[in-house]
């Protein structure tokens, strides 16, 4: 019977350190270790799929156990190489943490720990996949991975270490494998092809060292599997791209200038002969990814060296992308490399997948006109030029603080709302309901606060009375009185001014500030609001002539009583013409919260005091509460 095939990657499996391909940095590391005699407990090898992490700890088992060693050149003919290297040791345990993964299986090495080795000096557990342990097996191995016996090595090797536990990785020497670059992929492949007599083109080992992402078991597996296409005949990249399912450069090259010359057509016709011919839609898409990321890449590459050492590219092929990439811009390539992979993940979702594989190619062939930035930045610059030549300038739109001056028209109708005094009244009055009096009195705020046609400054009236000095206001009452007179009569909103002449009294009054004193907590708080004082502010920095003032409300005590100014008559209130600043739109809301403030104000007095200001006023007592309320607001005078 004759012996078993063996795969070309188990064939020529390197069996020492000057063996190994692309991994310098580690091997060097590694035979010094030996060399000093500062081997340690245990090891962590990772790095991508057939970079040599298993080969490596096989290395350093045989090159420990070996009857000459610790050597860097195993004998290969004692027993424990012989063991080793026909995968039947018995000092090396090599374990599949990926089936071996409980915490019964971490308690079986502990258990077979303790035994010493058989034939060699050291007994090595290679745990595969260790990234498949559970947490607890893990934890299991702990104590004994930071201390174990003196003739017990571990290693430890997985392609995914973000997995493994950092109380494990903290307690090994780790070392990185790389991917295995092109270049010594090609030399290997070449050295084995000439050794197994395969007939290859160097073309066709680029495109196999290319396929295989820097993994040597992958590169060699797929040279054992394309050596038995036609023993006679050299073996091209076609070959290689036919095993592999994927498209030639020549195919890729003219589907893609079927896209960028926008010939839907082509492009069609081209993915349906693919297709035809066995190809996955999703491999072709993958194709026509990477054939456009090399596109870029030589786009953007101007030194042929480096753009061949990125693409893995032959020199012809550079030349020919170079040409193409000419006609075609940074932007519509990135633009179809962003199209491709949407539709690759609508591909692998899809049971139709040819169907979007063709929308896709219809797609790109019938925008890819419209996506030239550069066409599309003209255009806009030429819209923006044609805009600016064309187009006005642009006036600043002013939005006015507060309302204007009212017209005359409106001024004459507020005059008509406000009371007459007491000699106009007649003696008998008729029963009437005041409320078209405060229904008017607010539609003469809305009149006020219509929608401005023009905006001016404000413009405040001075009155004709001088203004009086400091020592005028607070020493003598009756230049109290009068300056008090003069800020009420200042004060445009008519509720305001009502409020503070009925409910207030002044204590001081003075260009620096003035003082208002009330007779109940309720008006205190209420006129402390910067709503309410507002008015009274604006009256006060208009009588006094200065920019700002401070306003002092208080509740009022025995001496403020007793020295406060006699209430001016409603008559010389009346009498001079109130200003016409412009008023801001929270001076709106306050007149309007104004009128109910003295409603409710008012109705919180005692019957006592309704009777005696109804005597006082002369109310006729048949009048409704509302009336009453009117009347007491303006000192007993009814409007009709």
């Amino acid at each position: 019977m004759t012996n078993r095939y063996l795969p070309l990657y188990r064939k020529y499996r390197p069996q020492s350190f000057k063996d190994l391909i692309g991994q310098e940095n580690i091997v060097k590391a590694l035979t010094n270790a030996i060399n000093l005699n500062k081997i340690s407990h245990a090891y962590l090898l990772c790095g991508p799929r057939g970079t040599g992490k298993t080969t490596t700890a096989r290395i350093i088992a045989k090159s420990l156990n070996c009857e000459k060693g610790p050597t860097l050149e195993p004998c290969g003919e004692c027993p424990s190489c012989k063991d080793i290297t026909n995968s039947t040791p018995i000092d090396v345990i090599e374990i599949d943490a990926a089936s071996n993964r409980k915490v019964e299986d971490a308690r079986n090495i502990l258990e077979k720990i303790q035994f010493v080795p058989v034939n060699g000096r050291f007994k090595i557990y290679i745990i595969d996949e260790v990234h498949m342990l559970t947490t607890e097996a893990f934890n299991t191995l702990l104590k004994t991975l930071e201390e174990p016996p003196e003739n017990v090595i571990f290693i430890l090797a997985t392609t995914e270490p973000h997995k493994v536990l950092d109380t494990i990785i903290s307690r090994c020497q780790r070392f990185d494998f790389r991917r295995i670059t092109t270049e010594d992929i090609v030399a290997r492949l070449k050295y084995i092809s000439e050794q197994e007599n395969i007939k290859i083109t160097e073309d066709a080992l680029f495109t196999i060292a290319r396929s295989s992402a820097g993994g040597m078991r992958d590169s060699l597996a797929l040279l054992d599997q394309i050596s038995v296409l036609d023993a006679d005949k050299e073996i091209t990249s076609d070959d290689v791209n036919d095993m592999l399912g994927r498209l030639s450069f020549e195919t890729l090259f003219d589907i893609s200038n079927a896209i960028t010359t926008s010939d839907t057509q082509t492009a069609i016709t081209l993915l349906d002969g693919v297709y035809n011919k066995g190809n996955e839609p999703f491999q072709i898409i993958t194709n026509l990814i990477q054939y456009y990321r090399n596109l870029l890449v030589v786009k953007n590459c101007t030194d042929r060296k480096i753009a061949a050492e990125l693409t893995q590219l032959s020199e012809a092929h550079i030349l020919k992308l170079r040409e193409q990439a000419e006609n075609v811009e940074a932007e519509q390539i990135l633009y179809i490399i962003e199209r491709l992979s949407f539709y690759s993940k609508e591909i692998k979702e899809t049971t139709n997948r040819y169907l979007w594989l063709e929308l896709c190619i219809i797609e790109l062939s019938s925008n890819v006109k419209y996506s030239s930035y550069s066409q599309l930045i003209e255009r806009i610059e030429r819209l923006e030029s044609g805009i600016t030549t064309n187009a006005e300038p642009n006036k600043a739109q002013t939005y006015p603080s507060a309302p204007p001056p009212l017209p005359p028209a409106f001024q004459t109708e507020k005059k008509q709302v406000i009371a007459q005094p007491k000699e106009s009244m007649p003696q008998s009055l008729p029963k009437a309901e005041p409320a078209p009096v405060i229904a008017e009195a607010k539609e003469s705020i809305q009149v006020e606060h219509s929608e401005p046609q023009e905006v001016h400054p404000p413009v405040v009236q001075k009155t004709e009375e001088p203004a009086p000095t400091v020592a005028q206001t607070t020493g003598n009452s009756t230049d109290l009185a009068t300056a008090w007179q003069g800020i009420l009569q200042n004060i445009t909103s008519i509720p305001s001014r009502m409020f503070f002449y009925n409910l207030s009294r002044p204590v001081e009054l003075s260009p620096d500030g003035i003082t208002i004193a009330f007779m109940k907590d309720i008006f205190v708080k209420q006129a402390q609001d910067t709503n309410k004082n507002t008015p009274l502010k604006n009256a006060a920095m208009a009588y006094f002539g200065v920019s700002d003032i401070n306003i002092h409300i208080k509740l009022a005590d025995e001496n403020d009583l007793a020295n406060a100014a006699p209430k001016p008559s409603i008559e010389k209130l009346e009498r001079k013409p109130a200003a016409q600043p412009q008023k801001t739109y929270n001076e709106k809301a306050e007149e309007e919260e104004s009128i109910q403030l003295i409603k409710e104000t008012l109705g919180t007095q005692n019957s006592t005091e309704k009777t005696s200001s109804e005597e006082k006023n002369h109310i006729p007592s048949n009048l409704s509460d509302q009336s009453k309320m009117v009347m007491e607001l303006f000192n007993g005078k009814y409007i009709d």
